[in-house]
């Protein structure tokens, strides 16, 4: 029986013990396993030297590294300083969809092989899209707050003031992938129509009744707006002040993809204007949200911090697809989330 030494450098959320109890379900390998415990949550990640969304424990990698074949983490920082300490380093998991905390390019280099979790996260993030969408549709946080507050406002119910339903109403999903999928689903269960706009998209995974337009098309029409878009090059900024105008007056704004996709200032001046009725995130420009930040003070937001992949199913799913990508790699496989240069 093959003995593989293996790095779990889990965290609060993906636990050391998930991952550990995940991989000893695979037959036929023994584990060696050496464990540290990143930070995150408690500690909120950055910028690492050149990787995104990382703890600050390049030393304890370092240090955990040497002599090992195979690693698994969430936020662990495998930058290229890291990984020159890593000679025997062969495969690397990553927890997450996009291995941002990773130095990429430098580990392909030194012939390690990178495998993510796609799709990990995917129903935690679905369903809080949605639940933010009709907290925003209905203004739930303007309703709890009087209520806190004291007030009983009946005078909510005028027709000016009240909110919207998603039965009838046409939904725009920027970005079509595991998410938007399961999005998509939900909404034609509440009776909304649907339009997609995703330059990848796959026609075997359009789901009867939902269009596939252009971004323009789908910014008039639709009465919400929600995006699910990976944040590229390409997507950065794909949704400002123009895009915004061209949506129906009194229209909703969701973001819980990332902040990047996204003009703040212009979104802001879109709810105070009245273009946007409403708008609801879990992502923002800066992280975590500038105390002065004009979007504590807008009108009809909706917020959450980043929370929407927070599930324990999540972490227990993080650690299942981890397992099925070391299986892979042990076999000699391509793992289905193998990363690779573009």
């Amino acid at each position: 029986m093959r003995t593989v030494t293996t790095l779990l450098a889990g965290d609060h959320f993906v636990r050391n013990s998930l991952l550990s109890s995940a991989l000893q379900s695979l037959e036929d390998v023994q584990f060696e396993f050496r464990e540290i415990t990143l930070p995150w949550p408690l500690t909120p990640y950055g910028t690492v030297a050149e990787v995104d969304e990382a703890s600050d424990a390049e030393e304890q990698l370092i240090a955990a590294l040497p002599g090992v074949e195979l690693a698994v983490t969430q936020m662990g920082p495998f930058t290229e300083r890291v990984l020159d300490a890593a000679p025997d380093l062969r495969f690397l998991v990553v927890c997450r969809g996009g291995p941002v905390n990773v130095n990429v390019p430098a580990a392909i280099k030194r012939g390690i092989t990178v495998a993510s979790t796609p799709g990990r996260n995917a129903v935690a993030a679905a369903e809080h899209a949605v639940a933010l969408m009709m907290g925003a549709l209905r203004n739930l946080p303007r309703l709890h707050r009087s209520l806190v507050l004291g007030e009983w406002r009946s005078d909510l119910y005028a027709y000016d003031e009240c909110g919207a339903e998603l039965d009838g109403a046409t939904v725009g999903l920027v970005g079509y992938g595991a998410i938007g999928q399961r999005v998509a689903r939900v909404m034609l269960a509440f009776g909304a129509h649907v339009v997609v706009a995703d330059p990848y998209v796959d026609p075997a995974r359009v789901l009867p009744g939902i269009e596939v337009v252009e971004l323009d098309e789908l910014l008039r029409r639709s009465d919400v707006v929600s995006l699910h878009a990976r944040l590229t090059d390409q997507t950065r900024g794909m949704i400002g002040a123009a895009e915004i105008a061209r949506m129906p007056r009194g229209g909703v704004l969701v973001n819980t993809a990332r902040g990047g996709l996204l003009d703040y200032e212009a979104t802001v001046d879109a709810l105070e204007s009245g273009q946007l009725g409403a708008a609801a995130f879990d992502v923002f420009p800066a992280e975590p949200l500038p105390a002065g930040s004009r979007l504590l003070t807008a009108p009809n937001v909706v917020m959450t911090p980043h929370l929407a992949g927070a599930t324990r199913q999540t972490a227990l799913r993080a650690g299942s697809i981890a397992a099925e990508a070391v299986a892979a790699y042990l076999s000699g496989k391509d793992p289905a989330g193998l990363v690779t240069l573009m």
